[in-house]
């Protein structure tokens, strides 16, 4: 039997001064980083949350917790490598991976496409099959929060799969 189903993931995560931001596993700062306690890449946190919700399993932070040092500081495409393993022994296909990254600093647009190869390569999958759109709060009135203030950013992410039995 064929089942296709959805899943939705969201990241979002404080940047500071620092020596280093990835974005779908792609250095897109030299001078910012994420506070978090792997290298916070929220693109594929949120990557990773929506691929999982898809399958039915428990989210990131139970598969990769946070109370557990071994997670301490590690590269994220490690972790999703660990998903991709994770889907191919249960038998599901991606079908497409939508995904939108909302922050006022550092712009994004640049690395996107090599975001998007970085992503499909490591997922095994044709780079039209993901997608990365990057958006801003534009100043409006009610983008007071930290994305708002370019103290923070966050990513939606919506993943389309195929369970085959």
């Amino acid at each position: 039997m064929l089942k296709i189903r959805s899943g939705i993931g969201y990241d979002l995560h404080r940047i500071e001064a620092g020596s280093g931001l990835y974005i779908g596993g792609i250095r897109v700062s030299d001078t910012l980083r994420f506070v978090a306690h792997s290298d916070g890449d929220l693109l594929i946190h949120a990557l990773i949350d929506s691929l999982l919700g898809a399958i039915g399993e428990k989210d990131i932070g139970e598969h990769f917790p946070d109370t557990d040092e071994q997670y301490k500081n590690i590269k994220s495409t490690i972790l999703l490598e660990r998903i991709a393993a994770l889907l191919k022994e249960k038998n599901v296909e991606i079908m497409n991976i939508d995904s939108v990254i909302i922050a006022e600093r550092p712009k994004i647009s640049p690395f996107k496409d090599q975001i998007r190869d970085n992503i499909a390569a490591i997922l095994e999958i044709p780079r039209e099959d993901f997608n990365v759109k990057a958006k801003t709060k534009e100043g409006s009135p009610d983008s007071t929060d930290g994305v708002g203030r370019g103290e923070a950013m966050e990513c939606y992410c919506v993943a389309m799969v195929r369970c085959k039995s």
